[in-house]
């Protein structure tokens, strides 16, 4: 299979010898039960330890994987009535978001996403999944509506980045990131993103400024790649591997620094192993956070939104006696000065 991956070959390997013994059992009509049985074993105790070790740089690999799902496969197999809408009312239309109305248990929400290609053609038709500035203004267009009329937003982050290029910079990259994180800060129905596979750097964050951010189990959430990384650190980008280990950008490292709120589980070997399994699995988690933030008022929205990111990181305040004296001897005069 042309999608597998390096760690993956055993395996395959196993389960194609295991499909060859099937087949000749059924054409010769002799009988390989017994061996069968025992490689279905095998095959199961390398399945678990494989997939149940996985370091961050196979994650990474998964997140990755060419027949990882999209945003349009979550929203039809996990939203209903999807009406997709276009453009930024500005320029022009960014095929690397989509994103409309739908309802999701018969509650209508605005649903937003990275779309990524399902072939070579597909994939430069959406630019690999990274969006231009109109993307971004598209998405906050819809996010902008969704608060308008009540409607809760639901946002699916797969991008290695905002499209780095001139023209991206010349309509304003940068500006349409940091007005949709700003907005975003805002609004005043609750906002869920999961990130379903790659979570790149200012690209992902423009969708991710929400109350609650969930992360699919094989997925990564990082500033920079793994290889981008690299470059910057040992001028090499063929350290990814390394550089995915030190960076923490995995669900688990995430969850464990209280940057996400929630992974979502994966079927073995990653989303793309079994769609309606994940879809399954990402309803269940929408409806439980959906349930919890449905209860917030307008306030308690925006305030639980600002303490999400507030409580992000660790803050140490460096105080010197010297500089204590120096402040109290400028507070004293202050005080001269307002009493004279």
């Amino acid at each position: 299979m042309g999608g597998d991956l390096q760690f993956e070959k055993p395996l395959i390997e196993l389960q194609t010898k295991i499909a060859e013994l099937r087949k000749f059992t059924e054409e010769k009509g002799i009988d390989f039960t017994e061996e069968i049985i025992k490689l279905e074993e095998k095959a199961k105790d390398l399945q678990t330890e494989i997939y149940g070790n996985l370091t961050p740089w196979q994650r990474v690999q998964i997140a990755r994987h060419a027949e990882r799902p999209t945003t349009l496969d979550y929203i039809e197999l996990v939203f209903t009535d999807f009406l997709e809408l276009h453009g930024d009312r500005v320029f022009g239309d960014d095929a690397a978001i989509v994103g409309g109305i739908a309802k999701f248990n018969g509650q209508p929400v605005t649903v937003i996403g990275h779309q990524k290609g399902k072939d070579t053609k597909d994939n430069i038709a959406r630019n690999f999944g990274m969006p231009h500035p109109e993307g971004y203004r598209k998405a906050l267009r819809l996010m902008q509506q969704a608060n308008k009329f009540g409607r809760p937003i639901i946002c699916l982050i797969n991008t290695p980045g905002a499209y780095p290029g001139i023209a991206a910079e010349e309509r304003g990259q940068s500006e349409a990131i940091a007005r949709n994180l700003r907005e975003m800060a805002t609004f005043e129905v609750p906002i869920i993103s999961i990130v379903t596979g790659e979570g790149g750097s200012g690209g992902a964050l423009a969708l991710g400024a929400g109350n609650r951010m969930l992360m699919l189990e094989n997925s990564f959430y990082s500033v920079i790649s793994p290889e981008g990384a690299a470059a910057l650190l040992w001028k090499d980008a063929g350290l990814a591997q390394r550089a995915a280990e030190r960076l923490k950008i995995t669900a688990h490292d995430l969850k464990e620094l209280r940057i996400i709120d929630d992974i979502i589980a994966e079927p073995f070997g990653g989303a793309h192993k079994d769609l309606e399994k994940q879809a399954l699995l990402m309803r269940q988690a929408l409806v439980e956070h959906l349930q919890e933030l449905s209860g917030f008022s307008v306030e308690q929205l925006k305030q639980d939104r600002y303490d999400k990111f507030a409580a992000i990181g660790q803050f140490t305040s460096f105080v010197t006696e010297e500089m204590e004296t120096e402040q109290a001897e400028i507070e004293e005069i202050a005080t001269e000065e307002v009493e004279t």
